[in-house]
């Protein structure tokens, strides 16, 4: 932990796939101060992790086997969390706010809620401890965290609890203008923004065009839009969109985990370097729904700073975790066929097979096309000449 809190740089972030597992997590003193109280928000409105569905582990406590009791959820509903990574307990107000001197000395009953986690499941009584009397150190932690959320006046539930019916009526009409325009460019695959979004702009994108497009034919939205043109509130800015499309996003995949349940399930993954020049893991999985029909379903995409194997199931198992899947789920897992996905010993089929023997592979059919093609091409001599003189004209200078 002391190497994270040493750093001096800017951690970059980000905010949309933040560990969920607490085991996972960088210390909250890591992040830049500018980005910290963003974090926090974020994972105080996402509420602590809490995969009640999970296989809780036993561990031998000389002749009595104990393991976590889920119902501990319900009793510390605001502030506990179990990790699947370290099959231990922690503490996100604490987590959040506990002084970072305090959490390097293990200070204010001890350091086991945020460090480590704590896993001792015959002392429940450690738990009632760790909250202590109205000044300990988790209750004040507890109400900075309040405090933060409190401090939200010009957010849009904050604006919308200050209002009177009238301005509710009329905010509620634009909102969900709003989020009918976001709707239908995320099912038709659209762009949202524009080159040039100015008032004198011929087109200013697709979504302030569709909106524009929506009020001109809808007197209600028009009249709503039109009082509130000169405001602030128009609900157009880029923020707006980018947090109406997260919740659509975490909507979707509530539906899709509730629909996958706890059906056994496959995962395909595949990873590729952005423009940025980053490399991006995506995964999808594939399960049978209760209809008896084969469906599959993006469920992520991460970052991940190396595309080795040990890194590749980590982000893996983060996502996994994220959405309360588990791993001895898995029946079938499928990539392409380079050495750190496909590896008989270290490659990441063999790191999943290891945890989980009934997560069998079978490489990735679309890799196998294009495999199928590259070698057709190469051996169709018109075809392969083709594909040469196309790369000698890219490669040379034209004035060669």
């Amino acid at each position: 932990m002391e190497r994270y809190l040493k750093r001096k740089e800017r951690v970059e972030i980000d905010i949309n796939n933040l560990p969920s597992d607490p085991g996972l997590r960088l210390p909250i003193w890591s992040y830049d101060v500018n980005d910290r109280d963003k974090i926090r928000r974020c994972y105080l409105l996402k509420g602590p992790h809490q995969p009640r569905s999970h296989h809780f582990p036993q561990t031998l406590y000389g002749n009595i086997a104990r393991r976590f009791n889920p119902k501990w959820f319900d009793e510390y509903s605001d502030w506990l969390e179990y990790s699947v990574q370290k099959d231990a307990i922690f503490c996100l107000y604490c987590y959040l706010f506990k002084p970072q001197e305090q959490i390097i000395k293990g200070q204010g009953g001890g350091d086991s809620f945020v460090g480590e986690g704590f896993k001792n499941w015959k002392k429940k009584e450690k738990l009632l401890c760790h909250i202590g009397d109205h000044n300990s150190i988790h209750n004040k932690a507890r109400q900075k965290c309040e405090d933060l959320m409190k401090k939200q006046e010009h957010s849009l539930p904050a604006l919308w609890l200050s209002k009177d019916d009238k301005n509710k009526k009329e905010y509620r009409i634009m909102l969900t203008a709003v989020i009918d325009c976001v709707r239908f460019l995320l099912r038709q695959g659209l762009s949202f923004r524009g080159h040039d979004e100015s008032s004198n702009s011929d087109n200013r994108g697709n979504y302030l065009e569709l909106f524009d497009f929506l009020a001109n034919h809808n007197e209600e939205i028009k009249t709503v839009t039109s009082a509130y043109a000169s405001s602030n509130l128009k609900l157009t800015s880029p923020k707006v969109q980018k947090e109406i499309c997260i919740a659509a996003s975490a909507e979707t995949l509530r539906y899709i985990m509730k629909d996958i349940g706890s059906s056994y399930f496959s995962i395909i993954v595949d990873e590729s370097r952005d423009v940025s020049t980053k490399e991006q893991l995506a995964i999808a999985v594939r399960y049978v729904d209760k209809l008896g029909q084969v469906i599959e379903r993006f469920i992520g995409i991460k970052h991940v700073t190396s595309t080795n194997a040990v890194t590749l199931k980590a982000a893996i198992e983060d996502i996994l975790a994220k959405h309360s899947l588990r791993i001895q789920m898995i029946r079938g897992q499928g990539y392409d066929g380079a050495s750190n996905m496909r590896g008989e010993f270290h490659g990441l089929k063999a790191l999943i097979l290891n945890d989980n023997p009934q997560a069998f592979y079978v490489h990735c059919f679309a890799h196998q096309l294009q495999l199928c093609l590259v070698a057709v091409a190469k051996n169709h001599w018109q075809v392969k000449h083709l594909f040469e003189f196309t790369s000698l004209e890219f490669t040379f200078p034209r004035d060669c």
